[in-house]
């Protein structure tokens, strides 16, 4: 999640300039590409190319990867700064040891998808892209996100019977985010606006619908999106087959980077089946 650069600003605002109220919009969570961006290629010869329509139209491009005797599929949604192209590789190489089918892509606005992002297209393109793998791999579908792509995944499993939910570094609201991100001696003087849409982002709510089993991944060192966080999505999932996965060293980005995280995740996954 480009929390960074929110980060930047909002410590700017209050240490510098001695704001009282900070007024935080979409454009400020989501930052598309640049029209002509260089795109970089996949390299896995096995993946295949896979393109959804959007509810408005837009073409949403991905990649589907399936493996022999795989008994589910897993589909992905990126933190912020995710792009298939330049990440896709490294993610498969990670993920599919798992045995799973995986399907990945990007956002609208981002690598090879056109159109402009937003908390509702975001939402709406994220149940397109569950509907058309669940229609190919009925009741099969564990949906697996990361930073932002953890509020897709549970706004899914929140709406649709997914067979399982992984949310990695996640975060329970976009205003417990801001707040997060606002020096602790400043925050008693500060009032955050949020657009309206961003109020409506809160995965304790989507959480506390979850059918399925759950895994959360936590990051100790995680400064972005910060452990407390994290845990309290957790605690909002009413079921007993929830698990915690709490990864002490690890930060933001680089939860699954050792081989016990990943064995771990690969355990959840490959206990999912229909």
């Amino acid at each position: 999640m480009r929390t960074w650069l929110l980060a930047a600003s909002l410590t700017s605002c209050v240490v510098l300039a001695g704001c009282a109220q900070v007024r935080v919009t979409e454009r400020q969570f989501f930052r598309p590409d640049a029209p002509g961006a260089v795109k970089e290629r996949l390299a896995n010869p096995a993946v295949r190319a896979l393109a959804v329509p959007g509810q408005d139209g837009t073409m949403l491009n991905g990649v589907l990867l399936e493996q022999p005797g795989a008994h589910n599929t897993v589909l992905y949604f990126g933190g912020n700064m995710f792009h298939l192209d330049r990440h896709g590789d490294q993610l498969l190489a990670m993920l599919a040891p798992c045995g799973s089918n995986l399907a990945v892509f990007d956002y609208r606005g981002y690598g090879r998808n056109g159109g402009k992002p937003s908390v509702e297209h975001l939402r709406t393109d994220a149940l397109a892209l569950f509907d058309a793998v669940n229609a190919r791999h009925p009741g099969r579908v564990v949906v697996h996100g990361q930073s932002l792509g953890s509020f897709m995944a549970a706004y899914v499993a929140a709406m649709r019977p997914v067979l399982g939910t992984v949310l990695e570094t996640t975060a329970t609201s976009a205003e417990d985010l801001v707040a997060s991100n606002i020096p602790w001696y400043a925050r008693p003087f500060v009032r955050i606006d949020l657009e309206a849409s961003l109020r409506q982002v809160d995965n304790r709510v989507a959480a506390a619908r979850f059918q399925a089993a759950s895994l959360v991944i936590v990051a100790g060192q995680d400064k972005m999106t910060p452990p407390r966080l994290g845990k309290q999505v957790f605690h909002a999932i009413p079921r007993s087959d929830k698990q915690l996965l709490l990864l002490e060293q690890a930060g933001h980005n680089d939860a699954l980077r050792t081989d016990a995280a990943r064995n771990a995740y690969c355990g959840f996954v490959r206990g999912r089946q229909p």
